[in-house]
């Protein structure tokens, strides 16, 4: 074998090499491990069951309709690299109160803006927000470890989501400017619905996605109570509406639609208990629907297809790395939970640090981050470790970054999630000094 091949043969040998020894050194028998093994299998379990339908596949299909049916031109002059700061970054910023996504869900939205045009500043503000600034999760915070540390946080997410892109837009702001000159380039495209039409079509969807991963609140008699005991009613009431769009603007046959939503109205109604199969017929067929179509929902189906297959591996490699090292809340992975609980006492730099990296690597679905924070006070974590996890936890995953790098890249990730861990422990300093 000559010399170049053998240069282009080491990478596949020294990976081959490496899972080998890994195997064969593999440390099972050794209660952490094994127990490290199974919380990965646990944490999985329960991601595909309380992630994946409800969130994950309403997120992707939003992802696709804005890759089909939202024009370039549309997203950029709201979130282009040439839109006006204050508009792209103020819709940004805020938009995760609409939303209440986790940082997973977040990324297929985030990978369609981005995708479509959106200037990285405005894309990575929105990338941050999405999860951060849920306005469930900031009342929780609120009524569960203080009202300080429901405000500081609140202001803080916003904050940080802004100066993250601005940070984001500075430092790659060469190619930010490339981008724009070809925008400017880029023909106005036809439009073949009003845009009310089209805001009526993303408010079905995202009205699926809010109400079905709707959380049980504490107060059992309360406003957001009346909600949640409702919710499968109002997903069910979203979506028809969304199949009535389909037939009115979109050209769908009425007995196509009923063909593939009536099996997931006859579930519902066979078991009301588990309202999560009705759910997932109707998931189905709308698929079925959308797939067979030649024309523009056809499109749809496909480009959500796309984000599906290219950020669901990733994601199910990062929670069963992050399983492994951090177990599920409550159990514990390789590292000990007493490691973590005695690094992120006091107010110190490295406490502030480790919690923001803690927070940042470790996967929390939205509304966990506080009882998980509740328990860490409990046994000493000081106030501004506290906030610093609460700003780089909810924002940020492994599962997460794996996404994000496929996405936009090793270099701007690594920017990204270094900012936000940066700026997180000099906040949890700050708060940490006063409170």
């Amino acid at each position: 074998m000559s010399q170049t091949d053998w240069k282009s043969e080491w990478k596949p040998l020294l990976i081959i090499s490496l899972v080998f020894l890994g195997t064969f050194y593999l440390p099972l028998g050794i209660p952490r491990f094994d127990n490290a093994l199974m919380e990965s299998l646990h944490l999985a379990k329960w991601y595909a069951q309380e992630h994946v339908l409800t969130c994950l596949i309403p997120a992707f299909f939003i992802a696709g309709a804005i890759a089909v049916f939202v024009s370039q031109a549309s997203v950029m002059k709201y979130f282009g690299a040439k839109a006006k700061k204050v508009l792209a970054y103020g819709v940004a910023s805020v938009s995760g109160s609409i939303l209440a996504v986790c940082s997973c869900t977040v990324l297929p939205l985030f990978a369609g803006i981005y995708r479509m045009g959106a200037g990285l500043g405005p894309a990575t503000a929105f990338l941050y927000s999405g999860p951060a600034i849920n306005i469930l999760a900031i009342i929780l915070t609120a009524r569960v470890l203080g009202l300080e540390l429901g405000i500081a946080r609140a202001l803080g997410a916003i904050i940080f989501s802004i100066v993250v892109g601005l940070i984001m837009h500075f430092i790659f702001h060469r190619e930010e400017v490339e981008k724009a000159n070809a925008q400017m380039a880029m023909p106005e495209p036809e439009v073949t619905r009003p845009l009310w039409q089209n805001a009526l079509y993303f408010a079905s969807m995202i009205g699926i996605l809010i109400f079905t991963n709707w959380g049980k609140p504490e107060d059992p008699s309360g406003f957001w109570n009346l909600i949640y005991s409702s919710k499968w009613f109002i997903t069910g009431s979203f979506a028809l509406a969304l199949a009535l769009i389909l037939v009115a603007w979109f050209g769908l046959k009425w007995w196509k639609v009923a063909m593939a939503f009536v099996p997931s109205i006859m579930l519902g109604l066979a078991f009301p208990l588990e309202p999560v199969i009705a759910f997932a017929a109707g998931v189905i067929g709308l698929s079925i629907l959308t797939s067979t179509d030649k024309g523009e929902l056809g499109d749809w189906f496909s480009s959500t297809w796309g984000f599906a297959k290219q950020i669901l591996p990733l994601l199910f490699f990062g929670v069963l790395i992050a399983g492994i090292l951090l177990g599920r809340p409550g159990h514990e992975g390789l590292i000990p939970s007493e490691w973590v609980s005695s690094a992120v006492g006091g107010n110190s730099i490295l406490s502030n640090l480790f919690a923001s990296v803690a927070g940042a690597f470790m996967y929390f679905a939205t509304l966990t981050e506080v009882p998980i924070l509740q328990g860490l006070i409990g046994n000493g974590m000081g106030q501004g470790p506290a906030l610093a996890l609460l700003l780089a936890g909810p924002a940020l995953s492994l599962p997460n970054m794996l996404v994000i790098r496929s996405v936009m890249g090793t270099k701007k990730t690594i920017v990204f999630v270094s900012l936000v861990i940066l700026l997180s422990t000099i906040t949890g300093l700050i708060y940490g000094a006063f409170f």
